[in-house]
């Protein structure tokens, strides 16, 4: 596995990251000892940045993580953590609103750091910008953070290019986390450029398109009951055979690249900057020794050139959250 740079202040994690939600939430059924396993392998593989929040359960993700941490206290020191606060769910995973105010900061930290039960959180992202409350007033909330030493970088999700730069001005911002794939190009036009601009790295959300770009799954059946992909825009019947349709093209190019179609897609955030990192979900160990190998995957320009023609944003249908959830996102 190789390292990169996240931001300029030194945060160094692996090049493919793991992106944990699925083991507690949204996804369907987990299964504990699965999702222990994959964590462990997760450490044997080299992927050791590994990616929670608050909401993922609610708070049952970061338990999950806490009880591998007492199993394996030796592996915490290899594990990079990164968990977010600022949206809000009731115990029965109603989703309740954002909350940026600065004793909130201070409450939610502390009660991440008991459930991980750690003492620090090594990157600690706003989950999403409360609108109500100046982002000046939230960072500057997590800067005492830093200060206290319970969190050693600041990250933000789904921020858009003023509120990044705002934010910048109170501390350095080491991260954005936003969705970023083949099929989510959005971040190109502005916020990327916003990113190297202020020397932030982007953490890629989603990176396989909510499992769809990996080619797995070829009908709405094989997703289970209460999965929240049945209610995504690109995840319609509407939609779903068109999207089909451009995957199997991915797959037919993995195909002759002697790759995976989830490896491809890896590589190809890999190949757009130094400073992206991917973080695909899995709860699988199978799947995340093949994510993993995608930091073998070389892609010439031309082959570059024809991932992005098969798959261009134009052609995808459907948009990426419904419509409610989009109003949240970029802000």
């Amino acid at each position: 596995m190789k390292t990169r740079l996240l931001g300029t202040q030194g945060l160094e994690v692996s090049s493919i990251g793991l992106g944990c939600m699925g083991m507690s939430d949204f996804y369907g059924r987990h299964n504990e000892q699965d999702s222990l396993n994959t964590l462990s392998q997760a450490i044997e593989s080299g992927v050791t940045f590994w990616d929670t929040s608050d909401i993922y359960g609610p708070h049952t993700n970061e338990q999950l993580l806490g009880r591998y941490f007492t199993q394996h206290p030796s592996h915490r020191n290899t594990v990079t953590l990164a968990t977010k606060f600022g949206v809000m769910r009731s115990p029965q995973g109603d989703f309740l609103g954002v909350n940026g105010r600065p004793e909130y900061v201070q409450q939610a930290c502390d009660a991440s750091l008991t459930r991980l039960g750690v003492e620090h959180i090594d990157l600690y992202y706003q989950h999403r910008m409360d609108p109500s409350v100046p982002i000046e007033d939230t960072v500057g909330a997590m800067a005492d953070l830093v200060k206290q030493g319970k969190v050693k970088y600041l990250g933000l999700s789904e921020a858009g290019v003023n509120t990044l730069e705002r934010a910048s001005v109170v501390h350095p911002i080491s991260a954005l986390q936003s969705e970023f794939s083949l099929w989510s190009r959005h971040l190109e036009a502005e916020i990327l450029p916003a990113c190297q601009r202020l020397g932030v790295g982007l953490v890629s959300y989603s990176p396989l398109g909510r499992g769809f770009l990996t080619g797995a799954i070829k009908t709405r059946a094989d997703l289970e009951a209460g999965d929240w992909r049945l209610a995504n825009p690109r995840f319609s019947e509407q939609n779903f055979h068109h999207n089909l349709a451009l995957v199997d093209k991915i797959k037919q190019q993995a195909s002759a690249k002697q790759c995976t179609a989830a490896q491809l897609a890896l590589a190809w955030i890999l190949h757009q900057s130094d400073h992206y990192v991917p973080i695909p979900g899995t709860r699988s160990v199978q799947r995340l020794v093949e994510n993993a190998g995608a930091v073998s995957i070389e892609l010439s320009t031309a082959e570059l050139d024809e991932v992005n023609q098969i798959i261009s944003p134009e052609l995808i249908a459907g948009e990426r959250y419904p419509e409610a959830a989009m109003s949240a996102l970029d802000l």
